[in-house]
């Protein structure tokens, strides 16, 4: 059956490129609502804005929503990883300003908020969208692919000149609460040499190295504290790829395969699915199928402390 928070769960901090506080709250929602947010401080215009991938404004840095008034939230993917990570289908997401919290840089503390406060299951059932044929998009040496699978996969492969990262792989199968287990600690995370051309164009002024950001140097890295996974940063990409897909505004069961890419990349193979005749249809799940989407088999005590 569909699902919801149990009652309200509250986040705060700050923007991680805007560097402004913020006050987040899930709030329960009925079946068939879905994801939204809603901006409360804005009172002139519609403030409410579908968590859904055709509504993206295109940056490569971070996922931000943008609804028909110009009313935006920004940097959605960690919450909505989350949230899907969680198995939550509905849920309503007030936030008191134009950027979701970074919290830590991961996903755990919106996990662990969720997960303490629980879930209730509504009346419905629940629906996804079933891959029937392999789509790809690519951008220079980037791709993503999405092709037809039994259960939510994704593998992400990254390469970075410098060696602290190097290249990366994995793959892991999003059923069994592997997200909250193998993803949802890893944090964002940059290279040095790129910092300082962020502030400058007024992007990561809330930015704390082994607060709520991992940096590289070269073949060291350079946050105190260090990694959580030797593999952190093609966790990270894995965690921001579900939050993305998150966005079709219903599970999506199929095989993602990310090579180098980014919220842009994957926010176009959305667009590139939804557009190609008979790539996809809506199907409702029976217990079995459910039991295969992200979020099923989630147990508290799998579930990582926050560091």
């Amino acid at each position: 059956m569909q699902t919801t928070v149990k009652g309200p769960v509250v986040f705060t901090g700050c923007g991680l490129h805007s560097g402004k506080p913020a006050r987040l709250t899930v709030r329960p929602a009925m079946a068939e609502h879905g994801i939204w947010f809603r901006r409360t401080d804005i009172s002139d215009r519609d403030a409410l804005i579908p968590a859904r991938y055709d509504v993206v404004r295109q940056s490569p840095l971070c996922t931000t929503l943008v609804n028909e008034a110009g009313v935006s939230v920004g940097t959605v993917e960690h919450i909505m990883a989350a949230i899907a990570g969680c198995g939550v289908h509905n849920a309503l997401i007030e936030i008191d300003g134009p950027e979701v919290p970074i919290v830590d840089g991961s996903a755990l503390p919106f996990v662990r908020g969720i997960m303490r406060r629980g879930l209730r299951r509504l009346p419905a059932r629940v629906r996804a969208f079933e891959v029937l044929k392999p789509v790809t998009v690519t951008q220079g040496d980037a791709t993503a692919t999405i092709a037809p699978s039994d259960v939510v996969r994704i593998d992400f492969h990254i390469d970075f000149a410098d060696a602290a990262i190097g290249r990366q792989s994995k793959s892991l199968n999003m059923s069994n609460g592997s997200f909250a287990r193998e993803l949802s600690d890893s944090r964002t995370f940059c290279r040095k040499d790129d910092v300082k051309q962020m502030q400058a164009n007024g992007l990561a002024l809330g930015g704390t190295p082994g607060v709520n950001a991992v940096v590289f140097d070269g073949d060291r890295v350079s946050s105190p504290g260090g990694l959580r996974h030797s593999d952190e940063p093609v966790r990270h990409k894995m965690l921001d790829a579900l939050g993305d897909l998150a966005l079709a505004g219903a599970p999506i069961i199929g095989h993602y395969t990310g090579t180098r890419a980014g919220h842009t990349l994957t926010n176009q193979l959305l667009r590139e699915l939804f557009a190609t005749p008979d790539a996809v249809r809506m199907v409702t799940c029976d217990a079995e199928m459910t039991a295969r989407l992200p979020g099923s088999g989630l147990v508290w005590d799998e579930i990582p402390e926050v560091a």
